[in-house]
């Protein structure tokens, strides 16, 4: 079995050279950080990463999370891992000081949460949703919920969850049935049942903090109507030390596809007398307090498909370095040589390494727009509004599709469970459709960020406008003429495409929806293709000054790589979005 190496000099390059880790260094409340601090940050990372997370990854898949009584048993090792996690300070990370966290900027944790992801992802997802909750009790809950619960929060002691969705409330949140009611002490009492809860219940941390959305009895229909509770699973003294048990329970666990080692509730609120919880800002306003922890989650899931896809890799090429299989075509040595001499087996790493490090760079690339945006930059909010559907949603799309491409370096071994390939590409699985299908974060795009913005497409011309800056620098590097040519082809197609979502969006809507997925795949590899060319930009201006790392050559042909295999693409998709809606909806309904 391989073992997991954290890919420190990618991030390294694309931190320090492509996405300005200087710049967000020298923002306010920044000026503790440095370049040479944060390299220190990512090997420490990669050292638990390889130490203590990907050696219990199996254990998680084999002998998943088990519920009895609604107790819930983690898998071999996660208890341990996660006490030494939070000891170590990796769980707050992320976090204000205010609460006793470290403050660290999110380009810093997006680099540190990929190797958790890398390593095992169904142990991150832990860490990851009480992030989101901490976000989301930061911005909107009262001064007193934020004193009481933070702090253990942040530390680790106590992690947090997300209670969104029910049996007949899935992506249709105004559908949502759990109800809240009013208690004499101001408190409120829920009840109802929420499915698929990450991490709803466990055994690695003394109390679990809910956040879940209900309506209160005169609440209006639909959106409007929803709120949020804070619903702890022990309630809380006004001394901070653990009260009664609160009347919610983990009725079962999901048997899931992958991710066996992070148990996947369902929650049962309210059996008896009535579930305890704290109102989060106003009442009625719960969908867009949600909506904090929600974004913040699926830039982190789109992360997951740039972790699980460098897993895969990893596995990958040290089976193409081990595996002696066939005779190599052309080659009349006669000398037996491992797989990774075919040049089909090259095509597929060569896929997986190039389209993981467009992946990569476009997710660092976005937690600097949000570390920027969070001091104020206007334009960089701007940017990580348009581009959090794509991170979300085509990194995980490339997620399942590179895993799948990784297995078939195996051969017929990686359909077979002991190699460890299947485990990758059924991980990948869940992250295309939780936090928001890929229909739903194309929908966002094309309609909210797109057609719906407060100056349509105003967002999409302007990152347009940077990518034809970029495609001027490449036209004063001749080695660099067929990645610019296809950039080039690149930006004409998701111009063309863009400018027809906006005149049609009106009249139109069905047929734009119907489009909206390869439109954001068409986002996705033209902004991925302009990063790499950024990235090969940089490589070739390096050893052009006479710098001898490898490192600078395997990049040009990583993004010489995609420019060839995957901006052709762009043509494709762009055709896709603007004239393939008649024959997506031509098929009358009792035809299907």
């Amino acid at each position: 079995m391989s073992q997991y190496n954290a890919p420190l000099r990618d991030m390294q390059f694309i931190l320090n050279d492509v996405v300005g880790l200087a710049d967000v260094c020298a923002l306010p409340g920044n000026e503790e950080m440095s370049v040479e601090l944060v390299e220190s940050i990512l090997e420490e990372a990669g050292k638990f990463a390889t130490g203590v997370l990907d050696p219990i990854n199996r254990n998680g898949d084999n002998q998943g999370a088990v519920v009895k009584d609604g107790v819930v048993t983690t898998s071999p090792g996660f208890q341990e891992a996660y006490k030494l996690f939070c000891e170590t300070g990796w769980n707050a990370m992320p976090f204000s000081p205010d609460f006793g966290g470290q403050g660290l900027p999110a380009v810093v944790t997006m680099a540190v949460n990929e190797m958790w992801k890398s390593a095992n992802m169904a142990f991150a997802l832990c860490p990851m949703l009480t992030s989101g909750a901490v976000e989301a009790i930061a911005h909107h809950a009262s001064d007193e919920l934020k004193q009481k619960y933070l702090p253990k929060m942040v530390e680790g002691t106590w992690t947090g969850t997300m209670n969104l969705t029910e049996p007949n409330a899935g992506s249709d949140l105004a559908a949502i049935a759990s109800k809240a009611t009013r208690a004499a002490d101001g408190t409120f009492r829920v009840t109802g049942t929420k499915i698929f809860i990450t991490w709803g219940e466990h055994d690695v941390a003394e109390n679990i903090i809910h956040l879940v959305l209900a309506r209160l009895p005169d609440a209006p229909p639909g959106l409007k109507g929803i709120s949020l509770f804070l619903v702890p699973k022990f309630l809380v003294n006004d001394d901070g030390s653990l009260g009664a048990r609160n009347d919610l329970i983990c009725s079962s666990l999901e048997h899931k596809l992958g991710i066996h080692g992070s148990p996947t509730a369902v929650m049962s609120y309210g059996d008896k007398e009535g579930a305890v919880g704290y109102l989060i800002g106003e009442e009625n306003k719960g969908i867009g307090y949600m909506f904090t922890m929600m974004n913040h989650a699926r830039v982190n899931v789109g992360l997951e498909g740039v972790g699980i896809a460098e897993r895969a890799y990893q596995h990958a090429l040290w089976y193409a370095k081990e595996r002696i299989q066939g005779a190599i075509i052309g080659d009349k040595s006669g000398d037996k040589k491992p797989i990774l001499h075919h040049p089909d087996v090259r095509r597929l790493l060569m896929d997986v390494k190039s389209r993981t490090e467009a992946m990569r760079t476009l997710a660092y690339y976005a937690a600097v727009q949000i570390d920027k945006a969070h001091a104020g930059d206007a334009a960089a909010q701007s940017r990580i509004d348009l581009l959090t559907p794509v991170v979300k949603g085509w990194s995980t799309e490339q997620g399942v599709e590179l895993s799948s491409n990784a297995l078939q370096v195996f051969g017929g071994v990686g359909f077979v469970e002991e190699t460890g390939a299947a485990q990758y590409y059924r991980d990948s699985r869940i992250t295309t459709i939780y936090e928001g299908t890929t229909a739903i974060q194309a929908n966002d795009l094309v309609g909210r960020k797109l057609a719906r913005e407060k100056v349509p497409g105003a967002a999409m011309k302007a990152m347009l406008a940077d990518i034809e800056a970029t495609l001027g620098e490449l036209a004063g590097d001749a080695s660099l003429a067929n990645i610019a040519v296809n950039l080039k082809n690149g930006v004409n197609s998701l111009s063309t495409a863009s400018d027809w979502i906006l005149a049609n969006y009106g009249e139109q809507p069905q047929a734009v929806h119907a489009g909206s997925v390869p439109f954001l795949k068409l986002t996705g590899i033209v902004v991925g293709g302009w990063l790499m060319a950024r990235s090969a930009l940089i490589a070739a201006q390096r050893i052009a000054a006479g710098d001898s790392d490898p490192f600078y050559r395997a990049k040009l042909a990583t993004a010489e790589y995609f420019a060839t295999h995957q901006l052709p693409f762009a043509a494709a998709y762009a055709a896709e979005t603007t004239g393939g809606a008649a024959a997506t909806l031509a098929l009358d309904e009792s035809l299907f």
